[in-house]
C-alpha cells in the first residue's frame, strides 16, 4: 500500500511539529467508514443525511499510520469544533488522505463543499419524461375517450 511521509514545521503551531506517515487504506475501510457517518432512507435508499466532517476525520484518522508522541493527532482532535486541530493541518491532511484513499475530485468537492450550495444530485436525462400526479401535462397528445353511458 502507498505511504506519504509530511514534515511539519513550527508555521502549524509548535505543537504539532514533526513528521507524519500516511498510508492508504482499503475500500473496504473506506466504504464502511462512509456508511458509519450515512442515514438512508429505508424505502428508498436515498441519502438522509451524511456526517462529512466525521467522514474526512475518521479517513485521516484511518490513513495516519505515525506520527511525533508530543500531543498526538487523535479523532477527538480531528473532529473537535472548539479544541481541534488548525484548519491549514487539517486541510493538508485532508488532501493527502484523500490522495492516497483515491478520493476522486468529485467526491472531494461534495466532501468538502456545504450541501446547500449546489445541488450534488445531477439530474437523470430522463427526468423530463416524469410528470406531477396533478393529471395530464398540457401538451398532451392523448385522446380523453367519452365516459361510456349504459342505457338501463
Amino acid at each position: 500500500m502507498r505511504t506519504r511521509t509530511i514534515d511539519v514545521n513550527r508555521r502549524l503551531g509548535k505543537e504539532y511539529v514533526g513528521r507524519y506517515v500516511f498510508q492508504e487504506i482499503t475500500w473496504a475501510k473506506r466504504s464502511r467508514i462512509i456508511q458509519k457517518h450515512t442515514r438512508y432512507h429505508p424505502v428508498t435508499g436515498q441519502v438522509v443525511s451524511s456526517d462529512f466532517v466525521a467522514i474526512q476525520a475518521e479517513t485521516i484518522w484511518a490513513s495516519l499510520r505515525k506520527q511525533p508522541s508530543h500531543n498526538p493527532i487523535t479523532l477527538e482532535k480531528l473532529l473537535g469544533e472548539e479544541n481541534g486541530i488548525p484548519v491549514e493541518l487539517g486541510e493538508l491532511f485532508s488532501k493527502i488522505a484523500n490522495k492516497l484513499c483515491g478520493i476522486t475530485p468529485d467526491e472531494q468537492r461534495f466532501l468538502s463543499e456545504p450541501s446547500e450550495d449546489r445541488s450534488l444530485i445531477q439530474r437523470s436525462q430522463d427526468s423530463d419524461c416524469v410528470k406531477s400526479s396533478g393529471g395530464l401535462p398540457n401538451s398532451s397528445t392523448i385522446s380523453r375517450a367519452e365516459p361510456s353511458r349504459s342505457s338501463s
